[in-house]
């Protein structure tokens, strides 16, 4: 990775290099710690984060899902991520920030109230989350034998670090069978969503995509399922099965990483032409037009960094 001059760590700004934790911290030994996507664009008036304050406020909620306490309120740590920006003078395309919390050293054993809670922000240039190539053409994605969770045994709707085994386990499985990607079906065989992403599939001009049972609330995804509906695209959010992705029409992933990433082929089988398709690519288009300020009627959702 692109190593940025600053990271924010408990109140103040660090030297990248010198934003460090002890190895005996909590997190890293059992688990806990919250972490946040967000991504800023360089669009005609400068950088501008892409709708800072749902991601903000989303962390402090993962934070407070798992038990621990963030002493720092939405508006500081979007401010501080507006001076981040600032301070580390990127000249990318676009930004990556990565928000998070996690237990320091302290304490050991599972009961983790009174470990001390770190939190840190970072940032730095990141292109193309599975590529670019795989942005124009579509890539490939795979069912893989790792199932998402139940309710009754984790929580989905946290960003929870925890939660990533399962997803590094699938992404391995999946690019170790010749893939780019993961896809994982719920304990009830239904689609969940990728490893870091939520997944779309278009069928006879419908955008269908899974309800959030057991899975993380996308912010991404709410902004799909909003664009496309004034797009005059029809929307519905249901179960969906194995089955149905392999003959659907079109699919895409959807994430703050993965942006509108296309799905040519779902183990072995081309979607629909094999590339990406035409609502794909319209409604692909229309999301960079807003990340980059060029739709007035998103702006809303863009915090410029003056």
């Amino acid at each position: 990775m692109d190593a940025a001059k600053y990271i924010w760590m408990n109140g103040e700004f660090k030297a990248w290099n010198d934003a460090q934790t002890h190895v005996l911290s909590h997190t890293l030994h059992y688990g806990n710690g919250v972490i946040e996507g967000t991504k800023a664009y360089k669009t005609e008036k400068g950088y501008a984060i892409f709708r800072l304050n749902d991601h903000t406020k989303r962390l402090i909620e993962s934070a407070k899902m798992t038990l621990m306490k963030i002493p720092y309120s939405v508006e500081e740590l979007n401010k501080v991520q507006v001076e981040l920006l600032r301070k580390n003078e990127f000249t990318g395309d676009n930004v990556y920030l990565r928000p998070f919390a996690f237990l320091g050293y302290g304490v050991m054993g599972i009961y983790h109230k009174n470990a001390p809670v770190e939190t840190v922000i970072a940032a730095w240039e990141w292109g193309a989350y599975l590529g670019e190539e795989g942005m124009r053409k579509g890539i490939k994605l795979k069912i893989v034998s790792m199932t998402r969770p139940a309710n009754t045994s984790n929580m989905g709707k946290a960003k929870a670090t925890a939660n990533y085994l399962n997803s590094q386990m699938a992404k391995y499985e999946a690019i170790d069978c010749g893939y780019d990607e993961a896809l994982l079906l719920d304990d009830q065989g239904y689609v969940a969503e990728a490893s870091g992403a939520s997944f779309f599939m278009i069928v006879d001009g419908e955008l269908i995509t899974p309800p959030s049972d057991n899975a993380l609330v996308s912010i991404t995804q709410k902004t799909v399922i909003e664009m496309a509906e004034k797009m005059g695209i029809k929307v519905t959010r249901r179960r969906i099965t194995r089955e149905e992705v392999y003959i659907a029409d079109e699919a895409f992933l959807t994430g703050t990483a993965a942006e509108i990433t296309p799905v040519a082929i779902v183990d072995a089988r081309e979607i629909g032409s094999g590339s990406r398709g035409p609502i794909t690519e319209k409604i692909q288009s229309a999301y960079f037009d807003i990340v980059f300020g060029r739709n007035k009627e998103y702006e809303h959702y863009l915090t410029y960094i003056d």
